[in-house]
Parts: C-alpha cells; structure tokens; sequence
C-alpha cells in the first residue's frame, strides 16, 4: 500500500516522521508557501492508496471534498489528531482499506482506532489473547480459529482481537492477526491490573507480569458490557478468551 502522510505544524511533523519510518512504501508531505493544502491534496490525491491526514477532521473534510469519486477509486483516508489521541477512518473503509489502515496506524501511535462502518460496529465478537514471546505465527492462528470453532462462531463476526500492550512488537501475534483480516488492539497493563471482574487466575502471569491473567481481562475490557462465552483455552504457546459485547 502505497501511502502520503501530510501534516501542517511541528506536532504533525514529529507524527508524520514516526509514521513514516513504520511503512515501506511512504511520503511526508507539508503545504509551503508555494502550494496550499488544498492544492497539495489534489495533486497527490489519485497517487497513493491512503493518505493519512495528521490535523483536525473538519480540515481534512474540506479539502478532500472536491476530489471525491466514489468507494471504488477513492483512497483511504485515515486522520490522526494533533496529540496522537486517535486514528479515524474516514474514507473508503472497506474498499480502500482505511479502516485496517487506521488500526496499523493506531498501533503505531498507541491511540484509539475510529471505526464507523456498520458492518464493522455491529459485530459482537471480541478475542483476547495471551501468548509467550516468539510465537509463530501458525501457532496463534491454529489457537484463534479451533477457539471460535469451539463456539461455533465465523470468523466473519469478530470485531477484533485484544492483548496486553507489552505484546506490541509481537511478530507472530501481528502477523496472525494480519493473515486474518482481524484488527489487533492493545490493553495498556494498568487497566488489566485494576480489573476487577472474575477471571481464571495466572499462576505463571502473576509471577512474571504482577496480573491475575491476559487473555481473559483483554476479551472483557476491550468490549461494552462484554461477556466471556469462552473461558480460557490453553494451547501450546497461547491462550485464548472469546467475549460476546451485549450493547447493541
């Protein structure tokens, strides 16, 4: 995926920077006295697969508009705020791949993703994961799919998958979620410390990490009103949780 980062002010440049040195195929564009914004957007428009905006959503609405066509043709469109807060799908979320995109970029930044697209807000499925470090790839995927197979569920209907921040550089784990068209979110250690609900406590966790479990903190804190349906799946490796959100 080809993709432009532009920003507008020094915040926005420092983020471009950092977005940039993760992607294999990128630019970083800034409007200059010579070429406004909004020029700057045309001519690049139909030249990348997605533009990530680092600026205020109503800007990005404005300057985008004259060059829209439709979902089929239109990049992805992804914007990330001044303070790195969240990462919004605004364009082409399917089609264009802005909605994974935005996840990618969320990573990243360690920010909150912005989905709006219904097929994708009213899927009910969360997947918490708990996995040793180096794991395959092939591993996680295996753990993933007999999980959901267990339940009876498609593969179609998560929403997302969820595991401990400490996990981000998780090659394996990224890489499963990746093959499985599934968006990877990070819980941040603090909040699956304080939780408080009941879970199957860690006896190797709690030693090595100071929590009472992963996999099943993660399934229920990364959903509204989530419910466990599956309690924690050993396999070799990795652990698996499955949560059903009741808020729709």
């Amino acid at each position: 995926m080809k993709i432009a980062i532009i920003a507008i002010n020094k915040e926005g440049k420092k983020t471009a920077q950092i977005l940039n040195r993760n992607f294999i195929d990128s630019e970083v564009y800034t409007p200059t006295n010579k070429i406004s914004l909004k020029n700057l957007v045309g001519e690049i428009f139909n030249k990348f697969d997605g533009i990530i905006f680092i600026m205020a959503l109503g800007i990005v609405v404005r300057v985008i508009a004259p060059y829209l066509k439709d979902k089929y043709c239109d990049p992805a469109i992804v914007v990330v705020d001044r303070a790195k807060r969240f990462a919004i799908s605004v364009l082409s979320g399917h089609e264009g791949g802005a909605n994974k995109l935005t996840f990618i970029v969320a990573r990243i930044l360690d920010a909150i993703p912005i989905i709006t697209t219904a097929s994708d807000t009213m899927k009910k499925i969360i997947v918490g994961i708990g996995c040793k470090r180096g794991v395959s790839e092939d591993t996680v995927k295996k753990a993933i799919l007999s999980s959901l197979e267990e339940k009876g569920i498609s593969l179609k209907e998560v929403r997302l998958v969820a595991t401990i921040d400490i996990k981000r550089s998780e090659k394996g784990l990224i890489d499963a979620c990746s093959g499985l068209d599934l968006p990877l979110v990070f819980i941040d250690r603090e909040r699956i410390k304080n939780f408080c609900g009941s879970i199957r406590r860690s006896e190797v966790v709690e030693r090595n990490l100071g929590l009472k479990g992963v996999c099943e903190p993660c399934a229920l804190l990364a959903g509204r009103k989530a419910k466990l349906i599956l309690k924690k799946k050993i396999y070799p490796g990795v652990t698996v949780a499955i949560a059903r959100e009741d808020c729709i």
